[in-house]
């Protein structure tokens, strides 16, 4: 199965919360949406996993969440959970906002220099939360009572979680000045960063990632969209590849997350990578970044059962997925599939001959009961009644 790093898909009211710098307090795992349409096509394209992640609009975002593409079940029953926890971080010109314009609220940082300030200022922060929590629970029993225990604070202990390695940091990033500038802050609070996100200028300094030992999980051929990624170029994956870098392919688009297996075998033509390593950086490698890989990402004995059959070689741009397997149960089947799509058809076709047959009867003068409100709204009826009163408002 395809092991996605990075997807906003399934989430129910939006990915951002703008107008703050600091949001580790929210959990995407909290406003899960298991009747997104968009976890049935990721499984048409082969996709098993994707890590569910925050936005990009602040230097500390939200509480990732990796789930499981189980179609049909619960928003609980999507979840990974033998995942361990992580975090959605991010640089550059998202998070500084200074060129978002002027509806947007101006709040700090507001520049890549301030960003920097930003996460040492949290991040001490959270190591003088932490003190005090300590402090207050080692005193004597009588000396609590005449003490003011410390604020809970849900965002300083997730920052905290981070600098005491209890949880991930996957962070969105592009120049490779603050690349280097997030990896001397890590080795400086004494953690390490987990994978680097899209990370366009990896390339520049993927020495220095393999050995600070971050993840890179990037896109196949992303260039030129906005100023910040002018530097990007499709070698990136095989540069970073061979110095030692634990490389991935994510999507960041539900429409992109389907044909995952295609954008992994672009570094095939790009940079002559071998059809192993290309078919790794949508499987084991994220698996690796995500540190579920004794779990997911290769068909070995003891993982789950995570297993997708292609009617074709998986690289092939012509491959199509003819069943997805999940922890051994079928949740999808393109034969079923098909058959259910001509049920749809089937039954709108009924539903239409049925509004003109009823339309011949008012023609012929017998009395028909009109659609009442609230078939008149319903999407269905609206459309057929549009096929049969052509102009009807």
């Amino acid at each position: 199965g395809i092991v996605d790093e990075h997807s906003h898909i399934a989430i129910n009211g939006g990915t951002n919360e703008g107008t703050d710098a600091v949001t580790s307090e929210v959990r995407i795992g909290d406003i899960i949406n298991p009747d997104d349409i968009s976890i049935y096509r990721a499984l048409a394209g082969g996709v098993t996993s994707a890590q569910l992640l925050h936005g990009s609009a602040n230097p500390i975002g939200g509480q990732s969440q990796l789930i499981k593409m189980k179609w049909g079940e619960s928003a609980e029953q999507l979840k990974f959970t033998n995942a361990p926890a992580s975090i959605k971080f991010a640089l550059g010109e998202n998070v500084k906002q200074s060129n978002w314009g002027e509806k947007f609220v101006q709040r700090f940082p507001q520049t890549r220099m301030g960003v920097k300030a930003l996460f040492e200022e949290t991040f001490d922060a959270a190591i003088a939360y932490e003190k005090a929590l300590k402090t207050y629970d080692n005193l004597r029993s009588s000396d609590k009572k005449k003490t003011v225990a410390p604020r809970p604070s849900y965002r300083l202990q997730a920052v905290a979680e981070v600098l005491n390695q209890q949880r991930d940091v996957h962070i969105h990033s592009y120049v490779q000045s603050e690349i280097l500038m997030f990896i001397r802050l890590a080795e400086a609070y004494h953690f390490k960063v987990q994978t680097f996100t899209h990370v366009l200028e990896g390339y520049k300094v993927a020495s220095e990632l393999a050995t600070h030992g971050a993840g890179a999980s990037t896109f196949a051929d992303w260039w030129a969209y906005k100023f910040e990624v002018y530097d990007a170029i499709p070698q990136n994956a095989c540069l970073m590849q061979n110095k030692g870098v634990t490389t991935s392919i994510n999507s960041d688009d539900y429409e992109m997350q389907r044909r995952l297996n295609q954008e992994a075998a672009k570094s095939m033509m790009y940079c002559n990578m071998s059809k192993e390593d290309a078919w790794n950086m949508v499987t084991i490698n994220p698996a690796k970044q995500l540190r579920v890989d004794e779990f997911v990402g290769s068909l070995t004995p003891g993982k789950m059962a995570d297993i997708v059959l292609w009617n074709a070689e998986p690289l092939s741009i012509y491959a199509k997925v003819t069943q997805v397997w999940v922890e051994g149960k079928r949740y999808f089947d393109r034969d079923q599939d098909q058959v259910a799509q001509q049920a749809v058809v089937n039954e709108r076709a009924a539903l239409i001959q049925k509004i003109l047959s009823s339309d011949d009867q008012t023609k012929a003068g017998e009395k028909v009961t009109p659609l009442n409100e609230p078939q008149w709204h319903c999407d269905t009826h609206y459309q057929a009644w549009g096929h049969a009163h052509e102009g009807a408002k």
